[in-house]
């Protein structure tokens, strides 16, 4: 079975650093790309960045810019969301969801199929 566990998450204060994890069970994440997306009270899902199955990163949200860094361990299963420099802004429920090789957006349409639970970031002072 496919499944996505997100972890990390948790309270910092603001220009902190949190580093989210999302490991793959069921199946091998390399062969996907991996994204991560957030959803803050009140306001709709929006997609943060994305790690292609060759490894490329795409940025979804200017907002991170300079800020987000995502990366893959293949050897662990793992996808990672290095967040510094964080806002109270950026508090919101954060989720990694996977699809088949590319982050690209089609139509407007993000198209990842499997997510995670996701895991609570809250950046306050």
């Amino acid at each position: 079975q496919l499944q996505l566990v997100e972890s990390g998450g948790g309270l910092v204060q603001p220009g902190g650093s949190l580093r989210l994890s999302c490991a793959a069970s069921g199946f091998t994440l390399r062969n996907y790309a991996i994204g991560w997306f957030r959803q803050a009270p009140g306001k709709e899902r929006e997609g943060v960045l994305c790690v292609s199955s060759s490894g490329g990163s795409t940025n979804y949200a200017d907002s991170v810019k300079g800020r987000f860094t995502i990366s893959r361990d293949n050897a662990k299963n793992t996808v990672y969301l290095q967040m510094n420099s964080l806002k109270p802004e950026d508090t919101a429920v954060y989720y990694c969801a996977a699809k088949e090789k590319s982050c690209t957006v089609v139509a407007g349409s993000y198209n990842f199929g499997a997510w995670g639970q996701g895991t609570q970031v809250t950046v306050s002072s």
